[in-house]
């Protein structure tokens, strides 16, 4: 049974850093595109990151771009997202996600992923 589990969510001032990890389980995803994506309340899940199943190219969200660090370590099956330079639109329940293995298409679309997590809580304070 294929699991995902985020962790390292939590409370930070405006302009810190949290480094969000999602560890698998079930099988292992070294073919498998990954994503993160957040919900902010009220809002649509929005796309926040992504690196291809090959590990050799990452998209960003503009929003993220030049402050967030998508990076996977397959030997431990575990995906994180470094974020520095934390503002409080940034707060939201964060998602990881993976594609289907030898995944080709988009990555920006929460419909191109067969796996979630449950999520982990962002809150930044002004």
């Amino acid at each position: 049974q294929v699991q995902l589990v985020e962790s390292g969510g939590g409370l930070v001032q405006a302009g810190g850093s949290l480094r969000l990890s999602c560890a698998a389980s079930g099988r292992t995803f070294s073919s498998h595109g990954m994503g993160w994506f957040r919900q902010a309340p009220g809002k649509e899940r929005e796309f926040v990151a992504a690196i291809s199943w090959s590990g050799g190219t990452s998209y960003y969200a503009d929003s993220v771009k030049g402050r967030f660090t998508i990076s996977r370590d397959i030997a431990k099956n575990t995906l994180y997202l470094q974020m520095n330079s934390l503002k409080p639109e940034d707060t939201a329940v964060y998602y990881c996600a993976f594609t289907s293995q030898y995944y080709r298409g988009s990555y920006y679309q929460a419909g191109s992923y067969a796996y979630w997590g449950q999520g982990t809580q962002v809150t930044v304070s002004s």
